[in-house]
């Protein structure tokens, strides 16, 4: 029976942790034990019937995806959730991942929590370090500190960028911040089946390859489940904290090879006719109010009819690939919810079920990838390149993401989509929660004004616990979310919002929402631009009034100017008040590792570690537009080697040195769409050789531009050739010494991975910039020497 009439319960009154160290309280000590009395250290204790708390939290999936709130992606867990619990349709997120991560684990707004965009984008101001302060407390280390299990699975992106290698520093991973247990990946995104997997701070491979079965969202899925069964085993009175993020339905949209292909013909209709019907779905459903008008399509958007047969037959397929990868992550959330079923925990579970952290993505581009990364860098083949393909989107080796208007149609029936935090499409995400136990009024809809921020404020209300003004020893920001606690009563059902302010920023994109109204600015460049800044000056705000207006259909800005003036004049002030500005619209312009401190930084000549192998690009060197020499001494057994000598990148772009057939081998992927080849012209000798990859840009300073490179083995030049477009940014996956660790980054050794190097490696050296002239100078005095 649901028990809300109760009351939550009372507070934990502690508000500095962590508690004192114990000491012997009554204790009696004597001669001997005989004429003693002990006094045992108790463990953490959770207050009295605490509920269980599961946090699952989808990656890019808009508000009008999931069939629970009208969307077109059969999700029946999101629908059984919502008939037991309460569907929140006014719960708004940060328009991107890891700021939207970081108010979700805090109960801090994103800038307050130093994340006021994504780690591979940190400046050095105090909104944007992706650095969360530790007085900035994440929810974890509260629980954790009273009586709670704790276990992460799937995507941290809340590391900071240079901070992701074995050197550490790990003060930022889930360990050092309240977590008991990690498994999952670090960044924005990583391949589904090759995925760069760590447990706790030790990086693992997959247990399977995809030829086996292996996809990673299950793989999440069976570790969780294990976890909660052992906990509930060894200590069963003692309540979980599970926070599973899978890196779904994030670009690579890559779905399990056994479920391609449930959606064929589904999404033949186009994002336009979607929009139709999904609307009208959601008046249905009732997630949106009677008269929610849809909004119009962008001029910058194509039209479904604009296109041919055969574009629309790509862009149907891009749709249905998506939809896979989506319908089976909503499979392996059920098999959360079956196992504590079967555990007898879900009745006292508080269940969050929040699908996206943004809206609906528009980094595909407006015609939709085969590869992700070329996306994101600006790169787009033509469309007849793409379509060439078609039969492969989803296969391991790709890196798909769909077309703009799928995104747009993702976040119906709002303007906008992820990037965008000053419109609705960018920020506002469906949320189920479910807590049999407590809550009585099953299968409501609530439509009180909520955000991510409130998440923290909410369980702690609800588990009884105090706001810390104190933790480990660093004096806490005050939480800045509202408990959305009140709403669990069906007394409730319709009562004010108590949240009265929020703003909204993200990317020089802005929001303000204030007691029912919403002013808007929509900067510069498009979300599925790369490059490129608007003056701030030029910028027009919008005005809505939501309270008549769900889906932000009418401007009101010539209507109502005063109202406008002092909405903008409050984002001002808690741009001030939460570490906004400065306001930056650069995107990729940010995403140079070497901006940011890193153990590389300044580093020329290095010196590596012969073993190295899974250095995540954030952390290590660049070699990107950058000329390099890598000079490696080996030695050759009799009757040859293989293998990959060293390698960045992987599928989705990369470069590796190898050894296949005996012949020293250079291979250059620029995004799966071009790819070059130099190849030694005899086979390396046996023995201690040397042997030496040149790479030389034709003009350091322009971002993929051609390169020249020349492969020698012992002081000779054994093969030369050109790389004629280089990669803009970055490779993706890692760095690696004697094998190629994830995916491949030439298929043709795709079944031998992870190709290690079957000679031996005995001494490493990479010269960067001005040192590979100093290796050239060096190289002419030997042989002058020699001579």
């Amino acid at each position: 029976m649901a028990r809300e009439k109760e009351g939550f319960p009372r507070h934990v009154e502690r508000e500095v942790y962590p508690k004192p160290e114990h000491r012997f309280a009554g204790a009696e000590i004597g001669l001997t034990h005989e004429d003693s009395r002990p006094d045992y250290p108790a463990p953490a204790q959770a207050p009295p019937h605490a509920a269980n708390v599961v946090i699952v939290l989808l990656d890019d999936a808009g508000w009008a995806v999931s069939s629970a709130y009208g969307g077109l992606c059969r999700m029946p867990t999101a629908e059984r959730l919502a008939r037991e619990g309460l569907q929140y349709c006014a719960f708004h997120t940060t328009a991107l991942c890891a700021p939207t991560r970081a108010a979700l684990l805090t109960g801090r707004n994103h800038h307050s929590a130093a994340t006021g965009v994504v780690a591979e984008m940190a400046t050095g101001y105090p909104g944007y370090s992706g650095m969360i302060p530790r007085s900035c407390a994440m929810i974890s280390e509260i629980l954790s500190q009273n009586g709670w299990s704790t276990g992460w699975w799937g995507k941290n992106h809340n590391v900071p960028d240079g901070h992701t290698s074995a050197a550490g520093p790990f003060d930022h991973w889930p360990s050092r911040r309240g977590f008991d247990y990690f498994y999952g990946f670090l960044g924005g995104e990583t391949d589904q089946f090759y995925p760069a997997l760590y447990r706790d701070t030790t990086p693992v491979a997959p247990p399977r390859t995809p030829e086996e079965g292996y996809h990673l969202t299950t793989d999440l899925a069976d570790d969780c489940i294990a976890w909660m069964r052992r906990q509930k085993t060894i200590a069963p009175a003692r309540p979980l904290f599970v926070h599973f993020a899978p890196g779904a339905v994030h670009g690579p949209h890559q779905p399990p090879l056994a479920w391609r292909g449930r959606n064929a013909g589904r999404f033949d209709m186009g994002w336009d006719r979607y929009r139709e019907l999904v609307l009208a779905r959601q008046l249905e459903l009732g997630v949106v109010p009677p008269g929610t008008r849809l909004t119009l399509r962008p001029a910058e958007l194509p039209a479904w009819d604009s296109f041919g047969p055969e574009e629309q037959r790509l862009f149907a397929r891009q749709m249905e690939n998506f939809a896979d990868f989506q319908e089976h992550t909503d499979f392996e959330v059920g098999r959360l919810v079956e196992t504590l079923e079967e555990l007898g925990e879900l009745e006292n579970t508080l269940f969050l079920y929040i699908l996206g952290d943004n809206g609906s993505s528009a980094e595909g581009s407006l015609h939709g990838t085969i590869n992700e990364t070329a996306s994101m860098s600006g790169v787009e083949p033509p469309l007849d390149q793409t379509l060439a393909r078609i039969d492969e989107i989803g296969l391991p080796g790709t890196w798909p993401h769909y077309a703009v208007g799928w995104a747009w149609a993702g976040d119906t029936p709002f303007q906008w989509v992820k990037q965008v935090a000053s419109h609705l499409g960018g920020t506002r995400n469906g949320l189920i929660v479910s807590w049999p136990a407590w809550i009585a009024d099953r299968g409501a809809k609530r439509f009180q004004f909520h955000h991510v921020v409130d998440v923290v404020p909410t369980l702690l209300e609800v588990a009884g616990i105090a706001e810390p003004t104190m933790l480990n020893g660093v004096t806490q920001k005050p939480i800045e979310g509202v408990s959305m606690a009140y709403t669990f009563d069906r007394l409730n059902a319709d009562a004010p919002t108590r949240k009265h302010t929020q703003y909204f920023e993200m990317l020089g994109n802005r929001g303000i929402y204030r007691d029912g109204w919403f002013a808007a600015c929509r900067h510069g460049r498009l979300p599925w631009e790369t490059s490129g800044s608007a003056d701030f000056a030029e910028d027009r705000w919008e005005l809505y009034d939501l309270r008549d207006d769900f889906s932000q259909a009418e401007d009101l800005a010539a209507r109502h100017p005063e109202k406008l003036r002092e909405l903008r004049d409050l984002f001002l002030a808690e741009a001030g008040k939460h570490g906004v500005l400065p306001l930056d619209d650069r995107f990729v312009e940010r995403a140079d590792p070497s901006l940011r401190p890193g153990f590389f930084a300044g580093r020329t000549r290095l010196v590596l570690d012969p073993g190295l192998v899974r250095l995540p690009e954030g952390s290590a060197p660049r070699t990107s537009n950058v000329d390099h020499v890598l000079t490696v001494t080996a030695e050759v057994p009799e009757g040859g080697a293989e293998g990959v000598i060293a390698c960045m990148g992987g599928d989705c772009s990369g470069w590796t040195l190898f050894v296949d057939g005996g012949r020293l081998r250079y291979h250059y992927n620029r995004f799966d769409y071009d790819r070059y080849d130099v190849v030694s012209d005899a086979p390396l000798p046996a023995g201690r050789v040397e042997l030496r990859l040149e790479f030389r840009c034709d003009d350091p300073r322009e971002r993929g531009g051609g390169a020249t490179v020349r492969l020698l083995c012992d002081g000779r030049v054994v093969g030369e050739g050109r790389v004629e477009k280089q990669v803009t940014g970055r490779f993706g996956e890692c760095f690696d010494v004697g094998q190629d660790s994830l995916s491949p980054v030439w298929g043709g050794y795709r079944d031998r991975l992870p190709f290690r190097f079957t000679g031996i490696i005995q001494r490493v050296q990479l010269d960067l910039g001005e040192a590979v002239e100093l290796t050239a100078a060096e190289r002419l005095e030997e042989q002058v020497r020699f001579d």
